[in-house]
């Protein structure tokens, strides 16, 4: 089953395995192993991450008769510059992208819409909670200099829409499940290292279950 069947990759927010452990199999898994990637890998700490597509919108118009209103697409490059000059730690390991803009409907035209796609990403729920309130932080900042630079002529608004939330969490290196693993990989004479990603375990290991993903 590929990853994009079950909704792993991109935007399917894990909805193959949010419905495995929420509903099909609910309550009747004691354990889950994960098939990702290619190695000897063994990931058994869930990258957590939070997705959203920003929307910046206003009444737009005539890139020279209008000239003078708030810019949608103005206001989403303030917002991207400011994203771009995040400082964020690097243990626990902390990141963020702006994966895809897009917006405007020709070169001589103020756009009445603008957007972007943004992933935020960490291990520790705490530092992504900092990241995600600086990222809205950001965004309204980004507006609001954007409708002062113009005296709010064309006023904008900006939506926030969460578009994936996946689960932190990290199985014990203690536990059966990530021994068995390391185990039976020195048993076919190979070597495993101990990871973190972001993966189908995310929903098990969040809830509680012991989970590990295999290259």
């Amino acid at each position: 089953i590929s990853a994009a069947t079950v909704g792993e990759e991109g935007l399917g927010d894990l909805r193959g395995a949010r419905a495995l452990f929420g509903e099909s199999l609910k309550g009747r898994i004691g354990a889950f192993v994960s098939v990702d990637g290619a190695g000897m890998g063994i990931t058994h700490v869930a990258v957590g991450s939070l997705r959203y597509k920003v929307t910046i919108t206003g009444p737009g118009g005539h890139g020279y008769g209008a000239f003078g209103l708030a810019n949608p697409v103005h206001a989403l490059g303030r917002a991207v510059a400011a994203i771009a000059d995040f400082d964020v730690p690097q243990d626990p390991k902390t990141t963020f992208n702006v994966g895809r803009i897009g917006g405007g409907t020709s070169i001589n035209s103020i756009a009445a819409e603008a957007w972007m796609e943004v992933d935020l990403r960490s291990a520790d729920g705490a530092s992504l909670r900092s990241l995600d309130a600086r990222l809205h932080r950001a965004v309204d900042r980004a507006v609001a200099d954007e409708n002062d630079r113009w005296g709010s002529r064309g006023r904008l608004t900006a939506r926030v829409d969460l578009v994936g939330d996946r689960p932190a969490g990290r199985t014990p290196e203690t536990a059966d499940i990530v021994r068995s693993a390391l185990d039976t990989t020195a048993a076919v004479g190979a070597v495993a290292s101990l990871g973190e990603g972001s993966t189908d375990a995310n929903v098990p290991i969040a809830l509680g279950i012991p989970a590990v993903t295999i290259g």
